[in-house]
């Protein structure tokens, strides 16, 4: 039987990333049962070094296990009920997500529509808030689809005075700008392994403040999905209650995720998150030149995802084929409305590196014969 063999890529898209050889080390390691002692330290150290990313004292701070949007998925599940009013900020793919999974879970959703390609209106959100008092109100802290930052600060106090909760999307900023869940007083804030932390897709970090603990447990109907049950991971995760079976945790993905921990705190989330900065900027300076121009105004910028309007003329799609298939570099297309008229270039983790920006935008002078 033939070995596998994949084509080496530099990852420049939305994610995932490369990853750095330590992580693809500790992928290597050998498996541990889900219930070995020597493995449940491991999550208990993943679980405190999250807690350090996450900047938060949360003691329900742990790994999801599924992607992303799975994260999503565990903060709504766990604290909706049918008919409960939910407020989401949506300007973008993720917004759009968010706003229909609560529809399905029953909820009563307004959602707060702002142009893709800026940041929602902070006045018209907080108006929203006391005028519908929603049991949950949610944001995109970094939104993938369309490059735009929205800073949550500020927002909970009113949150909170109006009876509800603060739900923070942050899976393409957590380690690569600023997340301050315990600053924000945000309630449940969500994120992915697979951008900035530099792991391979396959588990989410979640935070679950003492409030939203408090809402869960008030629930009056059962969560409907049993793998997502705060309740019942707890169960497990909790190492004072016996640790009652769940489910089976991806191993090799903790020990990934502890390595990839490990190196952004020795990094310090200060000088990683001025790594993210320091690369978007040269991007954004070098590919001027050829035309590109930023889609998102100074100020709203993703630093670890970039949108760039093309210029004119321009075959997208074609060129980002010849990128993947000639020159192993994968970048990202625009989605939705703005589907063939952006790039989405990620410099994400590990791959946020002078020298990766500069061999994107030498490729692109050679096939643009610039």
């Amino acid at each position: 039987m033939n070995a596998l063999a994949i084509p080496p890529r530099l990852l420049l898209g939305p994610g995932p990333g490369n990853l750095p050889p330590e992580v693809l080390a500790a992928l290597a390691q050998p498996l541990l049962g889900h219930l070995d002692p020597v493995f449940l330290t491991l999550v208990e150290e993943v679980k405190e070094m999250l807690r350090r990313v996450f900047r938060t004292a949360n003691p329900v701070t742990f790994p999801v296990s599924g992607t992303g949007s799975a994260g999503m998925e565990a903060a709504l599940v766990n604290l909706l009920q049918p008919g409960d009013r939910v407020l989401v900020a949506v300007n973008g793919v993720f917004g759009v997500r968010l706003a229909n999974l609560a529809d399905r879970l029953g909820a009563n959703t307004l959602r707060l529509e702002s142009p893709w390609g800026r940041a929602f209106d902070r006045a018209a959100f907080l108006a929203a808030v006391a005028s519908e008092r929603p049991r949950l109100a949610c944001l995109v802290n970094g939104e993938t689809s369309t490059g735009v930052w929205q800073d949550p600060a500020g927002l909970a106090g009113p949150v909170h005075a109006a009876g509800g909760l603060l739900v923070v999307d942050c899976v393409t900023s957590l380690a690569g700008q600023e997340v301050a869940v315990d600053d924000w007083q945000a309630d449940v804030v969500y994120a992915g392994t697979q951008k900035c932390l530099s792991c391979p897709p396959g588990l989410a970090p979640v935070t679950f403040s003492p409030r939203a603990l408090e809402a869960f447990r008030a629930r009056t109907q059962p969560v409907p999905s049993f793998y997502l049950d705060l309740g019942e991971i707890l169960k497990y995760l909790d190492a004072g209650g016996g640790r009652a079976y769940h489910h089976t945790a991806p191993i090799s993905m903790v020990y990934a995720l502890h390595q990839a921990l490990s190196l952004v705190l020795d990094e310090g989330l200060e000088a990683r998150w001025q790594r993210h900065h320091d690369a978007a900027a040269q991007l954004i300076t070098a590919l001027a030149p050829l035309g590109f121009t930023p889609l998102v105004p100074e100020g709203e910028r993703l630093h670890p995802l970039t949108t760039l309007k093309l210029p004119a003329g321009l075959d997208e799609a074609g060129l980002r084929r010849r990128l993947l298939v000639e020159e192993g570099i994968e970048i990202g297309g625009g989605l939705g409305p703005l589907a063939g008229t952006i790039w989405r270039i990620g410099l994400m983790g590990h791959n946020a590196r002078p020298e990766h920006v500069e061999r994107l935008v030498s490729t692109l002078k050679c096939l643009l014969g610039r």
